[in-house]
């Protein structure tokens, strides 16, 4: 017996492997494709449901789906009411890995079909186009899942469960329990899919067990209904880290399932009735021959594939007026940050993290909220450098040492990121992304040190109680202005905007040299000619070589990005 659940254990976690390859490789195939689509698409609340729809019954995953569309919300390309429909969108989309399962691992017998799928997908995996391996990644990944759902079901029948005393005990015992027997089987399948993390999974055993006769079809049909919120909590946790806009998405996926689950405990067995009269299975039939078990075998997955995409129709077609109030009832109970800045990661999250393609788009949006921040605290620069008031300019001083320990802070946490990102499987396209950015965010976080080096210097000038010279400023705001020019085509480049120059970047670096060069000849000049004392003309001089360091650093950032050397 102990033998039997570990094989049922190892099949599945075949079908889990399966589904998640199956998943990353589509992902991989399409998933640029799959964000232009969500980005384009979800102006209207039908535009929005049918994208998540399609979108997640593509990919067989509605967290892909999910963690696009919050990627989506922080960005500020949906808001919060777009988002809503595709999340709907993507609950009805996940049905179609029930029926996939319900038509091909009930309905026929893949075993022997698994085989040249496997040799398909290896076969694929050898050809150097980057499409066709993804493509191959997908076919191996389903026949994984396929052999696992088909081991799943034949361990199942070998251990005989139709005719296991105990278990016939246990279903025939709590079967007569009425409503509390259906709440008891719905904590039941949430508490599992929370510990699996896999609705599908548990929807495959529920499937199998309902199939064989062991569990009748009122208390699988309420496993499903708690399938469906544990998957929910899974995503509510890993949110927790996350940000504002990220609980609230997830915390909507939570309200939509909730408030199904509770309309249909209200009229539970008239509409499990329902289904099953629609997909043919009459659930107080008790069939005889084998003829009639084995149709009755394959009908009652239907009946629960049918209750599940029933479930989230009607749900949707129930909530879909009430987005509004949905999303006024979401706000008010996450409510957004009352302090003013927040300097924390925004849009990753390992929780929620779907796969390695995907996360290397919220990598990208978090690089560059970074290099928005380096700006911001960069232009905080020559703010300090006119104030004259003790109280104002220890203020913005604390204000910048602040923000240079956040931009070590964020280096780390991104770099970090990224590295988990790396252990998943990425095409030679993504590995090679995924260098550039790590060194785009060692040399974002040089920049933030020269900016802090520069208001250190400003500090030791303030302290000092001497002051520049008005010649002194102009020259110096002249190297400021070129700083913040390279600092905006930057951010273009990091943003990968249309109007972006690597060529104005390498053309002002020049100009800071020259300009750099010059100001240094002048200094020595003035110096000769007594116009500030040599305390003031150091200062000066550390300040316009900061300024010429920091433009070497934005160069670094371009070249890593773009993923070309710049001779300067």
């Amino acid at each position: 017996m102990i033998l039997a659940i570990l094989k049922m254990i190892g099949c599945l976690a075949l079908l889990m492997f399966g589904m998640k390859t199956m998943s990353e490789g589509l992902q991989k195939l399409t998933g640029g494709h799959l964000r232009a689509v969500l980005g384009t698409m979800t102006k209207h609340r039908l535009g929005g449901l049918l994208t998540g729809t399609f979108v997640t019954a593509a990919v067989q995953s509605s967290t892909a789906t999910t963690v696009m569309t919050v990627s989506f919300v922080n960005a500020g390309l949906l808001t919060l009411k777009q988002a809503i429909p595709v999340i709907m969108g993507a609950n009805i989309g996940t049905t179609a890995t029930a029926w996939i399962m319900s038509i091909f691992g009930f309905q026929f017998n893949m075993s022997s079909f698994v085989w040249p799928f496997f040799g398909l997908g290896i076969a694929l995996s050898y050809v150097r186009k980057n499409s066709v391996k993804s493509f191959g990644e997908f076919v191996f990944g389903f026949a994984f899942m396929f052999l696992g759902l088909t081991t799943l079901r034949e361990n199942a029948v070998a251990m005989d469960l139709a005719h296991n005393e105990a278990i016939i005990n246990f279903f025939a015992t709590t079967s007569g329990w009425g409503m509390l027997s259906t709440l008891l089987f719905l904590l039941l399948g949430g508490i599992l899919t929370m510990c699996v993390q896999s609705s599908a999974a548990i929807m495959a055993i529920t499937l199998i067990l309902c199939s064989s006769g062991v569990l009748p079809i009122y208390q699988g049909i309420a496993l499903v209904m708690g399938e469906n919120i544990g998957t929910t909590v899974t995503s509510n946790l890993a949110a927790l880290s996350a940000s504002t806009q990220a609980r609230r998405a997830a915390l909507a996926h939570m309200l939509f399932n909730v408030f199904g689950v509770v309309w249909v405990l209200i009229i539970f067995n008239p509409f499990v009735n329902m289904v099953c009269h629609f997909v043919g299975f009459d659930p107080n039939f008790v069939p005889q021959t084998q003829e009639e078990i084995a149709h009755a075998s394959v009908r009652v997955t239907y009946a629960l594939s049918g209750f599940h995409t029933a479930f989230n129709l009607c749900n949707v077609l129930l909530l879909i007026w009430f987005i509004k109030p949905m999303e006024k009832l979401i706000c008010k109970i996450i409510k957004d940050k009352e302090d003013g800045e927040d300097f924390g990661i925004k849009f990753i999250s390992g929780g929620l993290m779907s796969t390695a393609e995907l996360s290397l788009y919220e990598a990208r949006k978090e690089i560059i909220l970074f290099a928005e921040r380096i700006l911001k605290m960069f232009r905080m620069v020559p703010e300090l450098l006119r104030l004259k008031n003790d109280e104002e300019f220890a203020k913005l001083f604390a204000r910048i040492e602040k923000y240079e320990g956040i931009s070590d802070k964020l280096e780390m946490e991104i770099g970090e990121y990224l590295n988990k990102v790396s252990e998943g499987r990425l095409s030679p396209e993504s590995k090679t992304k995924l260098q550039c950015m790590l060194k785009e965010i060692s040399e974002i976080e040089s920049i933030g040190d020269a900016c802090y080096n520069m208001a250190r210097v400003i500090n030791r000038r303030y302290r000092c109680g001497e002051d520049y010279t008005e010649e002194q400023y102009r020259r110096i705001d002249g190297m400021v202005k070129f700083c913040d020019q390279m600092l905006e085509q930057m951010l273009l480049i990091v943003e990968n905007k249309p109007e972006a120059s690597p060529k104005a970047v390498l053309t002002l670096e020049y100009e800071i040299n020259d300009y750099r060069k010059m100001l240094k000849e002048m200094n020595v000049n003035d110096l000769n000619a007594q116009r500030y004392s040599y305390q003031m003309g150091v200062h000066y001089m550390d300040l316009i070589n900061d300024c010429e360091k920091l433009g070497d650093y934005v160069v670094n950032v371009v070249e890593a990005h773009t993923n070309k050397k710049f001779s300067t």
